[in-house]
């Protein structure tokens, strides 16, 4: 179990970041594992989003700089998979087309307008929030970060459960779909969303309630995405697990710029 843990970890990190781990497995228990660990691998990368925001502030900067400084590191940790994967879904589901040519479209290299309107927005989003909140003071700001990007990683293992299918039988889609069972979702849900409290207990008030209030959402609205993307793919794709990933997150801060 220790070992199926260890390769778990390998595989989120491996898969979900650009830090240097190598993954030594590559089969259906891996990715089991792994998707059971990816909102570890989130909240590793949020607390590194946070550094650079707290530490612009502390030298003197305003909470603008900080908050794209905090925007912009998981795009680099990820090497912009995520919102690629958030453009290309957009072009796929903008474009009307039948299953099979939206997913040809979703493999160009090129981004469309669909993809481009979407990035814009997504990214204002977020540093528009991340400003507030880092206007609020280095803390709330610093928590947000983890608290999105955990709950955004939290939404690839739900859409990684049993019953949702791959659209390609090939791709990063196709190796994690299905490979985790509703219960274990859940509970890896119940933990991460606890955690996302815990932090948000930490600034005081109703921090906690927030907190958490701000990832059940998130995972709502993607799980509401996800449902969609099977109905239009026919299942769920490396692309629509990066879109499930920048929605979550999205959506997780503008519930925290709210009240």
């Amino acid at each position: 179990m220790t070992s199926l843990n260890s390769h778990g970890l390998r595989f989120a990190f491996g898969t979900l970041t650009v830090l240097p781990v190598r993954v030594t497995r590559w089969d259906r228990q891996a990715a089991r594992a792994g998707m059971l660990c990816a909102p570890v691998a989130g909240l590793v990368v949020g607390l590194l989003a946070a550094v650079p925001g707290c530490l612009l502030l502390l030298l003197g900067s305003g909470p603008l700089p900080a908050a794209v400084a905090s925007a912009a590191v998981p795009a680099v940790l990820t090497r912009g998979l995520h919102l690629d994967g958030l453009a290309d879904t957009a072009d796929g589901l903008g474009s009307g087309k039948p299953a099979d040519d939206a997913l040809r479209i979703m493999k160009q290299s090129d981004i469309g307008p669909f993809g481009v309107i979407t990035l814009l927005f997504v990214l204002l989003a977020q540093v528009a929030v991340l400003h507030q909140l880092y206007g609020q003071s280095w803390a709330h700001g610093a928590v947000a970060a983890a608290v999105a990007a955990a709950t955004a990683r939290l939404a690839l293992t739900l859409a990684s459960r049993q019953g949702v299918p791959a659209a390609r039988p090939e791709g990063l889609g196709a190796a994690v779909a299905g490979t985790v069972t509703v219960r274990a979702a859940v509970a890896v849900g119940a933990v991460t969303v606890a955690a996302c409290a815990g932090a948000g207990a930490l600034l005081g008030g109703y921090g906690a309630l927030h907190h958490a209030l701000a990832a059940l959402a998130a995972l709502g609205v993607a799980q509401l995405l996800l449902r969609h993307c099977v109905r239009r793919f026919g299942g769920v794709t490396g692309d629509v697990f990066g879109a499930l990933a920048e929605t979550a997150a999205t959506a997780a801060l503008v519930v925290l710029a709210l009240g």
